[in-house]
């Protein structure tokens, strides 16, 4: 009692403002921004807890899967029925999204029909339940005069906590809002409809969708406002939904793109996480309710409850006569005697302080004008400390965004719904600046759900038939590029056909097999100063050797890399190999050995007809170069008579090899079973080692090798077959595989997109395998895709930019950025907004699909190619099973996440009798030149 006085004496001193007065006496319901900060961030750990699949069970916040992936872009059509059922009546709608005439703004039309549900059924059976709701869907039709006989897409709102596994599947975690029906929970919520409507009979329609009020509410904003990617219900009940990225939510497989996860926050603080923050008035409302410890922050919050916070305030204020002159009236005492709709009269701008007095009267009590402006304000506090809680919540999921993205700045829109959004007077304005003042760095802008949950619904089954057709489409569309093993096994026996083609001295053959005049790989054995010189691309590399019993000594810092002008790359010959030797000397003035006369092996990266080790006539120029005066000419004579036009060093120039040489020659030196080289980078190409026996162009020399080669019988004891082959003459045959196809033999698999690229091509019908396969091309073929698919309005709303329309702009290191796994979309859209490109999430899926395709397509057929060359080595030994080594060189190769991986698996599946190794090349072909003119000098010292 002596307690009570001195309450009582205190706040006699404050009589003359009943403002104060309140304002101690609520002091634990002020909530200032460092609290809110506070309560925000124990939120964004709850859902963080609530995602990961190694706490979800102990998370008071579910963060459930909805699986709906995507927000509407506006091409959404169709007639959809839906049921919304959340309350004590449901209603019944068909819902045209674009269709007819007289649609209002917005594109979508509804018409809807309320049907209550007998107090009954709320506690009745599942079964019970669902049949009335399946009988008044009957209804529905028949009244509406919608055709029974045609099949009806149907959405399902169901605004209870469910655990889904599929956009058509939830199980209901639990009832609230008075339901209490049996057999349900536990359940899968569609197949009891769908049992239902199977009982009900006469009507045929497919659930499609179930998806929570919230979720309806962010898809019903999201039809006119592309950036709504939150929803939030504040109303009886609360809740929010957000776009969350799909590889942090753990409870469902996949990690590429997004989707909306009903947060269910409604729980925040069932752990305790909000004890400090609850007032004895939380405490007795929560011990009054049906769920006693449950829906924590929806207590404190909704629609449900802020009515009773406010009565048992004005009571407890009352009982210590701080009001009423202490008096109580019976009315007072009653629970849910002060509803919401009371909270909001109260706080009307105008008519406040006289609704007040009115709802006062109404509850039996006499009061004073002082009387009425501190009930006032009592519910001022009481709604302004759920609004203050909400804005927390939301800023902790917009922060959640906002981090995802890896954004400084989040321009985003709120989709919101709910009675007491919606028809307080201040609490919206209250929650907008309570939002912008917690997160400054978020452009937030809130929306109203025009529609309700119902109009939602239906959009996400419109999205998810959209999606659906995309989906269709895309699969069409990419099918072309997407080939079999029974395709992969035909190019394999034709590649095989080309090289067998290709060795012969007479007949035409798209893959050229020409002699490279190395008879061997290098043996440990070599040794001194080279220089190593290379031409392939748009560069030219000179490299200083230095070999020590076979090993490569210093080789990385002795070199230096020249770019070569497109003007000089297609000029004339005499200009291209004046840069070259004025490169050379550079590069010899930088060693400090311009007066010596050092050998040299030249890597000359395009198709040559070589009758020696040291000579080389150009075939046709690759790779962009168009220099005149070359094709039909000796390579070496033409780098010697520009070095005597220079007048400034001299050079032995012991031998001239492909690039893909050079790396076979590198890679030997480390793996002596490395007989074949492979180059997939800008170009592609493969050498191997091929029994001299089978190359018919080199009559002449075939038969003094085979002489050198004879076997030596070792007193007629029998050797294993890989020792008698140790000593068949054999040369490495640079393949020129890229000419595979050239002839039409790979137009059954070559797409209209690889033609597109073709015919715009410097050389039209030439190098086509390659053009399937190399970095130069990969690129353009993803553009072509992306072109087709713009046009069909699959991707990027149809909008085809001049981005789009330009030839190279898709360089085929963004495929490698694109398709690297530690991408995320973000950054997938990050590359495609510096290509011009804007687009959305599921542009950005789209996108890495497509160079997914591609690129793995390449990687085929290169396995499918080098499936034909193993195995015909495996055949020439007369071998059942062949353990060999690949070098290998190419950024394709080296920096594509996916390509090796799959190019080996291929070769693996398509030559089941062949055990590859794959060895990249650490010095690349420069050092495989070398390394071959060391070789090629020991010979001729012999």
């Amino acid at each position: 009692m002596f307690a009570v006085h001195l309450v009582l004496s205190f706040f006699s001193k404050l009589q003359e403002d009943p403002t104060k007065k309140v304002d101690r006496f609520m002091y634990a319901m002020h909530l200032h921004d460092d609290q809110l900060s506070d309560i925000s961030t124990r939120f964004q750990a709850e859902m963080k807890k609530g995602l990961s699949a190694e706490s979800n069970a102990a998370a008071a916040v579910k963060m459930l899967p909805t699986h709906v992936h995507s927000t509407p872009d506006g091409s959404e059509k169709g007639h959809f029925l839906v049921l919304d059922l959340g309350g004590s009546k449901f209603k019944v709608l068909q819902v045209k999204v674009r269709e007819g005439t007289g649609v209002r703004r917005g594109g979508v039309e509804m018409e809807e029909k309320t049907y209550p549900i007998p107090e009954e059924l709320l506690t009745g059976s599942g079964k019970e339940l669902f049949d009335h709701v399946s009988e008044s869907l009957k209804d529905f039709l028949h009244e509406k005069k919608i055709s029974v006989e045609k099949k009806h897409p149907l959405a399902l709102t169901f605004s209870f906590p469910c655990e889904q596994s599929a956009l058509n599947q939830g199980l209901l975690l639990n009832w609230s809002k008075n339901f209490r029906a049996r057999g349900v929970q536990g359940k899968d919520v569609v197949q009891a409809l769908r049992g239902a409507v199977n009982r009900t009979g006469g009507m045929d329609v497919e659930v499609l969708a179930m998806v929570n009020d919230t979720v309806a509410t962010m898809m019903t904003c999201g039809f006119d406002d592309r950036y709504c990617e939150v929803g939030l219900i504040v109303g009886s009940g609360t809740n929010a939904c957000y776009m969350e990225e799909l590889h942090h939510i753990d409870l469902v497989e996949g990690d590429e793109g997004r989707m909306c996860v009903n947060t269910e926050w409604g729980a925040f603080g069932d752990d305790g996480a909000l004890n400090d923050y609850i007032t004895e008035f939380d405490r007795e409302v929560d011990a009054a309710s049906n769920n006693p410890g449950k829906q924590i922050l929806e207590k404190m919050v909704s629609g449900m409850y802020l009515g009773e916070l406010v009565r048992l305030v004005v009571l407890k204020m009352a009982k210590l006569g701080l009001l009423f002159e202490g008096q109580v009236s019976d009315a007072l005492r009653t629970k849910g005697k002060i509803t919401t709709a009371h909270v909001a009269a109260m706080e009307e701008y105008k008519h406040g302080l006289r609704n007040t007095r009115n709802i006062l009267v109404d509850l039996d009590l006499s009061s004073t004008p002082d009387d009425c402006i501190a009930v006032q304000r009592v519910s001022t506090i009481v709604s302004f400390r759920s609004s203050n809680l909400v804005a927390a919540g939301l800023a902790a999921i917009l922060t959640q965004i906002r981090q995802n993205r890896h954004l400084r700045t989040l321009r985003i829109t709120v989709g919101v719904d709910g009675t007491v959004y919606k028809t307080h007077p201040r609490y919206a304005n209250r929650l907008h600046k309570v939002v912008q003042r917690l997160i400054p760095e978020c452009h937030v802008r809130f929306v109203l759900s025009d529609g309700g949950s119902s109009k939602g619904a239906a959009l996400v089954t419109a999205v998810a038939q959209r999606l659906a057709s995309q989906r269709r489409q895309v699969d069409e569309t990419l099918s072309p590029l997407r080939l079999s093993g029974e395709q992969l096994l035909l190019v394999k026996k034709r590649m095989r056909g080309a090289l067998e083609a290709g060795l012969k001295s007479k007949g035409p053959s798209a893959v050229k097999m020409l002699p490279s005049y190395v008879y061997q790989t290098p043996d440990g054995t070599e040794h001194g100063k080279y220089l190593a010189l290379g031409l392939g691309g748009t560069n030219f590399r000179a490299l200083l050797v230095d070999l020590k019993k076979g090993l490569l000594q210093n080789s990385r810092l002795n070199h230096k890399i020249y770019p070569t002008p497109v003007e000089i790359m297609q000029g004339s010959g005499e200009e291209l190999f004046d840069h070259i030797a004025q490169c050379v000397g550079d590069f010899l003035d930088y060693m400090g050995m311009k007066s010596a006369r050092l050998p040299a092996g030249f890597t000359f990266s395009f198709p040559c007809e070589q009758a020696g080790i040291d000579t080389g006539t150009l075939v046709s120029w690759t790779k962009r170069f168009k220099a005149t005066d070359c094709e039909g000419h000796d390579v070496v004579g033409m780098l010697r008579e520009a070095i005597k036009r220079r007048n400034e060093f001299d050079l032995d120039i012991v031998s001239v090899v492909n690039d893909t040489v050079g790396t076979m020659m590198s890679c030997a030196c480390e793996d002596p079973q490395c007989e074949i080289g492979l180059i997939a980078g800008t170009g592609t190409n493969v050498c191997y080692m091929e029994e001299l026996k089978n190359i018919e162009k080199i009559e002449q020399e075939k038969g003094q090798m085979e002489r050198e080669g004879e076997e030596k019988q070792d007193d007629g004891a029998e050797r294993e077959k890989k020792e008698e082959h140790a000593g068949i003459p054999k040369m490495c045959i640079n393949t020129e595989w890229g000419g595979l196809g050239d002839d039409g033999s790979l137009d059954d698999i070559i797409t209209h997109y690889d033609s597109e690229v073709d015919q715009n091509s410097l050389n039209p019908r030439k190098q086509r395998f390659e053009k399937l396969i190399s970095g130069m091309y990969l690129g353009e073929v993803v553009r072509q895709v992306l072109l087709n698919l713009t046009r069909g309005g699959l991707l990027f709303r149809g909008q085809v930019t001049e981005a789009l329309k330009t030839p190279g702009i898709f360089h085929t290191k963004y495929l490698s950025q694109i398709e690297s796994d530690r991408l995320a979309l973000l950054q997938v859209r990050s590359v495609l907004q510096q290509l011009g490109l804007d687009s959305t999430c599921d542009d950005s899926i789209i996108v890495k699909e497509v160079c997914g395709a591609v690129s793995h397509r390449a990687a085929q057929l290169c396995g499918a190619g080098l499936a034909a060359v193993v195995d015909k080595i495996k055949e020439n030994r007369g071998l059942d099973h062949l353990d060999i080594t690949v070098g290998v060189d190419g950024s394709l190769y080296k920096l594509h996440p996916h390509f090796s991986g799959v190019l080996q698996q291929t070769v693996k599946m398509l030559a089941p009798q062949c055990t590859v190794s794959f060895l990249p090349s650490e010095g690349g072909s420069g050092t495989g030149a070398a390394l071959t003119a060391a070789v090629a000098r020991k010979k001729l010292e012999k």
